[in-house]
């Protein structure tokens, strides 16, 4: 493009690329929302090399757009974030070329992009519907609020039900892995990872914090997990469940609400503001019913916009 510079991101380009992405979110939700741990754990999961553009204007940011694969399935998240139109339209083609590209190498003869989008970005939507993507589901932000130097109401445990806290071993970490993907296993975006996958993938996030984990067991046998992280203890100073999965054979016993409280009132010890979750509206499970019966209320709305891509025959580029 005439007129500005184009590069790959580096990780030491964060800050200037969560000051264009905190104006985006004040100019569409009136306020920054994604923090610079978020914009920290994308680069560590794009390859720097092929994955990701940043686009300046003189020595202004205005166009920040990256492809990103979920494992090695032909699912290929992306997003676009730009101050100048031309600039957004040309990095649409360039994540869009890349995620076909992504699926492609990976043998795949389409690849499933998806892109979240605040409900209230027009812009957004009107760039996404333009290219061939449209809603697949929604998010909710859940949030609830802990309010200053009230006692941490701890759950009553019923009989025959254990619940696990604190640093974990291995042991438990495998556990915990394996509800999760059997929990999840038909959740929108599912994507299988392995044991060493998932770890890594947690690990990558500055957030994360494996003594928030907590694994319950019913007749030793176990049952449900939940991951607490603090995805949003900088910009809110909440706590942030980022997974809550029950094995399907023990759904409809109250662990997950059991799960909830019990980090509830372990945020309310940190003495934190309030806890967040997100959810899918079109769950397998009745989740939505579950968060409001516990007191959460929701406070923001993100759509899953999706399209399909055929990716056909590789290029001669590609090939060599």
């Amino acid at each position: 493009m005439n007129g500005y510079d184009i590069r790959r991101p580096t990780k030491a380009d964060a800050e200037a690329i969560h000051e264009l992405v905190a104006e985006h979110d004040t100019k569409v939700v009136g306020r920054p929302d994604a923090t610079l741990d978020d914009v920290a754990e994308v680069l560590g999961e794009l390859d720097l090399d092929a994955d990701g553009w940043l686009v300046y204007e003189s020595d202004r940011l205005v166009g920040w757009g990256w492809a990103c694969p979920k494992g090695t399935s032909d699912n290929v998240d992306i997003d676009v974030q730009a101050r100048v139109p031309a600039v957004a339209d040309w990095l649409w083609d360039r994540v869009l070329e890349r995620a076909v590209e992504i699926a492609r190498g990976l043998g795949h003869d389409r690849a499933r992009v998806d892109i979240g989008i605040y409900r209230e970005d027009a812009e957004l939507r009107a760039a996404a519907q333009e290219r061939g993507l449209a809603p697949a589901t929604s998010f909710h932000r859940m949030r609830i609020d802990h309010p200053g130097g009230a006692p941490a109401a701890e759950p009553e445990i019923p009989s025959g039900v254990t619940v696990e806290s604190g640093e974990p071993d291995e042991e438990r970490l495998r556990t915990a892995h394996r509800i999760q993907q059997e929990g999840f296993a038909r959740h929108f975006g599912f994507v299988p990872r392995t044991f060493d996958e998932w770890v890594s993938a947690m690990e990558a996030s500055p957030a994360n914090d494996w003594s928030q984990l907590l694994v319950a067991r019913v007749d030793g046998e176990p049952a449900a997990m939940l991951l607490g992280t603090d995805h949003f203890l900088s910009d809110e100073g909440c706590g942030y469940v980022r997974t809550l999965a029950v094995l399907p054979g023990f759904r409809g016993r109250g662990l997950g609400r059991l799960l909830l409280r019990t980090a509830f009132a372990a945020d309310a010890r940190r003495g934190r503001a309030g806890t967040i979750l997100h959810v899918d509206s079109n769950n397998v499970t009745p989740a939505l019913d579950l968060y409001l019966s516990v007191g959460m209320r929701r406070v923001l709305a993100i759509d899953a916009w999706q399209a399909d891509l055929p990716t056909g025959p590789a290029s001669e580029a590609e090939r060599e």
